[in-house]
């Protein structure tokens, strides 16, 4: 796996939170290894101890979203940088799982599984897949989603910079509320106009009647 493949750990673990409707669905072994995507060994490695443990990461990784999304690049990057400092990772060159077409392998550097614990382990994926993502891409690429009350987490990898919503649904609900709020405005204007001008009609002298 290269990097890049990396940069979502952290967008995956934030989300398992939705703090504005009080939802949490870190709650148990199975959903940490759902987590990981794959059938690693730090995975495999997960307890019921890892649940508190992931959540004091999300909440610092979450941290480094909301500075980015509040344009504070050098508080992002520091929040960020502490995380890297305590949860290291281990390189190493893989080319098991790219080959080149006469079967010679394609090297690249790949994480390998941490040695320690589940949330050891996907801490370090998830904050050094991040600051690949915010170097190769810039801290204004971290968003969280303008759809209140969601804010999720996001990863924005548009051409322009012009991303704004975790997905096409939270997209759709803002644009369908936009739509209505200026419907509704509408229509306040035009009732405020009718007002007016039958206000001016009633105050007017019988003559210029």
């Amino acid at each position: 796996m290269e990097l890049a493949y990396y940069s979502d750990y952290a967008v995956r673990l934030v989300n398992t939170e939705e703090p504005a409707r009080n939802k949490d669905s870190l709650t148990s072994v199975e959903v940490i290894r759902e987590l990981f995507t794959s059938d690693s060994t730090t995975a495999r490695r997960a307890t019921e101890a890892d649940v508190p443990r992931l959540r004091a990461v999300r909440a610092r990784l979450r941290a480094v979203f909301e500075a980015a999304d509040a344009a504070e690049e050098a508080q992002a990057v520091d929040l960020l940088n502490s995380l890297l400092l305590e949860f290291p990772v281990s390189p190493q060159i893989s080319g098991h799982d790219h080959r080149a077409e006469d079967g010679t392998p394609l090297w690249h550097m790949h994480l390998a599984d941490h040695t320690s614990n589940a949330t050891a382990g996907y801490a370090a994926l998830a904050s050094m897949g991040l600051a690949f993502h915010l170097t190769e891409y810039g801290v204004d690429r971290l968003g969280l989603c303008q759809a209140a009350p969601c804010r999720n987490a996001y990863l924005d990898t548009s051409t322009n910079r012009s991303r704004r919503y975790c997905s096409d649904r939270c997209a759709t609900r803002a644009n369908v509320a936009a739509y209505r709020a200026r419907k509704r405005l509408e229509t306040d204007r035009s009732a405020n106009t009718g007002r007016s001008a039958e206000t001016a009609q009633e105050s007017s002298t019988p003559n210029e009647r």
